[in-house]
């Protein structure tokens, strides 16, 4: 199994604690009902982008079982509360389990979401894929650093602008991002670099217009999600001795309306492996619930026994509550 010690800061920062600023101002923090169930099918892409916090890639051999698949859909019909199943990797249609994921979903109509790289459609085996997720009316949240080939490629590797374009021409013929359909697409914006996303909503009337004046390009919403400092962005960050800047930047940025809408006081995020967390960025620095991996998918029998635990907070989290905030739904504020 290719498992990997998790990134985490060498780099001292003096920043007051996450916990501390939101109880300077005031923040709640307690756990709320489960409405999002995050699932992590595992680390294995197409790609391997600079900012990628999962470190996913094509050598990554992490991927969830079909036995482990099978009690994530049991938990599913024990939970009333849950609205929305959110699929995420790596890319999560490497794995046989993502379409007995979808389909259990949405037979119990839920909201389920593909976190789509885009390129993966031009895979070989994945070319039936694009009508699969329509056939389901499975929502896709695509990542598209830019509207432009150089800052795409910057991120994300040479030729993915190409293939990004085409797949979502593809969705589009599809009916998916065109006015009046309920076939939804959105996209998903990261900075190149040791900065804040702009203002979400102008950054998505630019998006809006270049795309569909340069490729006949439709889309429904822009999410704008900041680059949390774990894993191959941290890597970055020390590497280019920006940590502590950044780190600072976040803190200065805090912003208490945007960390009391946090996405882990209504999320639960499942491992590959089925290790329970309070998000994805916990689930990759290895933070699990109870601050240790030892919970999992087979010791409870509904996640609403989770209810009363406290959510595992470290300094990573004013990544979610900087400027605007950020989550895998964009902006908080």
């Amino acid at each position: 199994m290719n498992t990997r010690t998790p990134r985490i800061a060498s780099t001292p920062c003096s920043i007051d604690s996450f916990e501390a600023a939101c109880a300077a101002h005031q923040v709640p923090l307690e756990r709320l009902a489960t409405e999002v169930l995050q699932v992590n099918v595992g680390k294995l892409c197409n790609q391997a982008c600079l900012h990628c916090h999962v470190e996913a890639g094509p050598k990554r051999t992490e991927l969830m079982t079909e036995q482990t698949a099978v009690r994530v859909i049991e938990l599913l019909k024990s939970t009333e509360s849950i609205t929305t199943l959110d699929i995420t990797g790596g890319a999560p249609e490497m794995n046989p389990v993502f379409r007995d994921l979808v389909r259990a979903g949405r037979k119990r109509e839920l909201r389920v979401i593909d976190r789509c790289n885009l390129t993966i459609f031009s895979e070989p085996g994945h070319e039936d894929l694009p009508t699969f997720l329509r056939e389901y009316r499975v929502d896709v949240i695509a990542s598209l650093p830019c509207y432009t080939a150089d800052n795409v490629e910057a991120q994300r590797g040479t030729g993915v602008f190409k293939k990004s374009i085409a797949a979502l021409q593809q969705l589009n013929s599809l009916g998916y991002g065109i006015p009046g359909s309920d076939l939804v697409l959105d996209l998903v914006y990261n900075p190149v670099g040791a900065s804040l996303p702009p203002d979400q909503i102008a950054l998505e009337a630019d998006y809006k217009k270049r795309l569909f004046a340069d490729f006949d390009i439709s889309f429904n919403g822009l999410y704008t999600i900041t680059n949390m400092p774990i894993s191959r962005f941290l890597h970055y960050l020390e590497r280019e001795g920006k940590y502590e800047d950044y780190m600072q930047l976040l803190a200065t940025n805090f912003n208490p309306h945007a960390a009391r809408n946090v996405m882990c006081r209504s999320l639960i995020s499942i491992g590959w492996d089925g290790a329970l967390y309070d998000c994805d960025f916990n689930q990759m620095l290895e933070l699990g619930l109870k601050g240790d991996k030892a919970l999992s998918i087979w010791d409870i029998d509904s996640l609403n026994e989770l209810q009363s635990l406290p959510i595992v907070f470290d300094q990573h989290c004013y990544g979610c509550s900087a400027g605007a905030g950020s989550s895998c739904s964009g902006s908080l504020a």
